[in-house]
C-alpha cells in the first residue's frame, strides 16, 4: 500500500492548489495555474519516455505543435478556417468536431507521427539520439512554417475558440500523473528502466529494447499532443515559433530540476520552476515599468533560470528528488527525524523535566 502512496501524495497538493486558485478568483493567477497544469502534462509526457529510458529527447515540443495545430483545425468552424487560412484544403475546412474529440484527434495524429519516425530513432542512444531528436524538432518547425495550407505559414493562426478551462487542465493534469505512474509500474516500464541501466544486459534476457522504447515514445507523444491542444485552445492565437527552442528548454529544465527518473521529480520540478519563473518575470516587469534602470531587463528571467539550473545540477545531478518517488514512509520519516532533532536539542534539565 505504501508503495503506491506516491499518486495520492502528488495528486492531493495539486488538487488543493486548483481549489485555492478557484476560491481566490484572480484572473492572472488562474491563467498561471492553467499554464502550470498544461506544462505538467508535457513534463510528465517527457518523463514517460526520457525518464524511464534514459535516452534524451529534444524533439518532444514538435509533438506539442502537431497536437496544437491538428486539434485547432479539427475544432475550428469552416468559416473561421476560411478566414484564418489564406489557402486551406477544402476537405480540412469542412471538418468541425467538438473540443474533446478534437483534442484526442490532435493527440492521435501526434502519436501516429511518433510511431512513424520513432521506429528508426529508437535504435539510437547517447549523442546520436540527442542529435536525431533535435533534427526532428527542426524538421517539424520548418514544415509548420512553410505548410501554409494547414498552419498559415509563419503568420499567426486565429479564430480558435477558448475552450480550455482551469478544471479541464486540472482533470487532464491529474490523469497524466496517474497514467505516468501506472506506466512506470507496469512490466513495460520495468523493462524500459532495465534497458536504461544496461542495454546489453536487458537485451540478453530477451527485452526488445526498440519496441519498449517505441511504445513509451508513442505514449509520450500522445500526452504531449494533448498538452498542445490544451495550450492552443487556451492561447487561441499563436505561430510556429511557439513550439521551438524556448519551450523545449523550459520543459526539459522542469524535468531535470525535479529529477528525470521519477514521476515525483516531474511534478516537483514543474511546480518549482513555474514558481521561480513567474516570480522572476513579475520582478522583471516591475523593474522595467518603474524605470529604475536606464535600460530594460530583457532576458533577465531566462538568464537567472539557466544559472539556477547549472548551480542545482552541480549540487544535485539527479535533481531535487534524486530520481526517487516520494512515498508516505519518506514523509513520515521526515517528521520523525524532525521530532528526534527537537528532542535532542533539549537541554538535559529540560529532558529530565
Amino acid at each position: 500500500m505504501h508503495r503506491h502512496s506516491t499518486v495520492a501524495i502528488l495528486v492531493i497538493p495539486l488538487l488543493l492548489i486548483a481549489v485555492a486558485v478557484q476560491l481566490i478568483g484572480q484572473v492572472v493567477l488562474e491563467r498561471i495555474t492553467i499554464v502550470l497544469f498544461i506544462n505538467l502534462v508535457m513534463v510528465l509526457a517527457l518523463q514517460v519516455y526520457m525518464g524511464n529510458s534514459g535516452v534524451a529527447s529534444f524533439g518532444h515540443i514538435a509533438f506539442m505543435g502537431i497536437g496544437a495545430y491538428a486539434s485547432s483545425l479539427l475544432s475550428m468552424t469552416p468559416e473561421a478556417k476560411a478566414s484564418a487560412l489564406r489557402s486551406g484544403y477544402p476537405l480540412v475546412e469542412q471538418i468541425h468536431v467538438p473540443f474533446m474529440p478534437a483534442l484526442l484527434g490532435g493527440a492521435l495524429i501526434a502519436a501516429l507521427v511518433a510511431g512513424v519516425v520513432g521506429f528508426p530513432l529508437m535504435r539510437l542512444s547517447g549523442y546520436g539520439a540527442v542529435i536525431a531528436t533535435f533534427a526532428f524538432l527542426v524538421i517539424v518547425h520548418v514544415v509548420l512554417i512553410h505548410w501554409s495550407e494547414v498552419t498559415n505559414g509563419p503568420r499567426i493562426i486565429f479564430g480558435i475558440e477558448q475552450l480550455t478551462t482551469l478544471w479541464v487542465t486540472v482533470a487532464l493534469g491529474l490523469l497524466a500523473v496517474v497514467l505516468s505512474y501506472w506506466f512506470r509500474e507496469t512490466s513495460l516500464g520495468l523493462k524500459l528502466r532495465a534497458s536504461r541501466e544496461d542495454e546489453h544486459a536487458a537485451a540478453s534476457i530477451g527485452i526488445n529494447i526498440v519496441i519498449v522504447r517505441l511504445v513509451a515514445f508513442i505514449l509520450s507523444a500522445f500526452m504531449t499532443g494533448v498538452a498542445g491542444g490544451l495550450w492552443a485552445h487556451f492561447i487561441t492565437i499563436y505561430s510556429p515559433i511557439a513550439f521551438y527552442l524556448t519551450q523545449t528548454f523550459l520543459i526539459i529544465m522542469m524535468l531535470i530540476v525535479g529529477g528525470a527518473d521519477s514521476v515525483s521529480g516531474a511534478v516537483v520540478g514543474t511546480l518549482l520552476v513555474t514558481a521561480i519563473f513567474e516570480g522572476l518575470r513579475a520582478t522583471e516587469n516591475a523593474v522595467n515599468m518603474s524605470d529604475l534602470l536606464p535600460g530594460s531587463l530583457a532576458g533577465f528571467t531566462e538568464v537567472l533560470l539557466a544559472a539556477a539550473m547549472i548551480v542545482l545540477l552541480i549540487r544535485r545531478p539527479q535533481g531535487i528528488t534524486g530520481g526517487y518517488e516520494i512515498r508516505w514512509q519518506h514523509i513520515r520519516g521526515l517528521f520523525s527525524r524532525s521530532a528526534d532533532a527537537d528532542q535532542a536539542a533539549l537541554a538535559p534539565a529540560d529532558r529530565e523535566a
